[in-house]
């Protein structure tokens, strides 16, 4: 069974390759990713299909600066070729993400790719 830190790293490779199909068989089937910027995503299949709008709308690489490991748990810190940078919580469970938050500055997202900012 894969530790933590081995589900994040192949989930770094599967988002870096915008492999969806890659990235949704690394969680667990009533996973849930909440991104704090945006309302929490619960289920493989919403994760897949927020996963795919989100490579279609934007080129998104995740370049690790650090990968932790602490029980059930792989904290990545990462940053973007762009400069933006943020960090995501990962619990592990039985080889499976079973609930992921991460953090960053939609905001400054939204500018780097061009992108609608809300409200604006």
């Amino acid at each position: 069974m894969l530790r933590p830190k081995e589900v994040v790293s192949r989930w770094v490779d599967a988002f870096n390759s915008h492999d969806v199909e890659g990235i949704a068989a690394l969680y667990h089937d009533n996973a849930v990713n909440h991104q704090v910027a945006n309302d929490p995503v619960e289920g493989r299949e919403a994760i897949q299909a927020m996963f795919q709008a989100e490579f279609a709308a934007s080129e998104m690489t995740a370049i690790v600066e650090n990968l932790f490991e602490d029980g059930q748990w792989a904290i990545l810190e990462w940053r973007d070729p762009l400069g933006l940078r943020g960090c995501g919580f990962f619990q592990v469970v039985n080889g499976k993400i079973l609930f992921q938050r991460g953090y960053w500055d939609k905001l400054s997202f939204l500018r780097q790719h061009g992108l609608p900012v809300e409200g604006a």
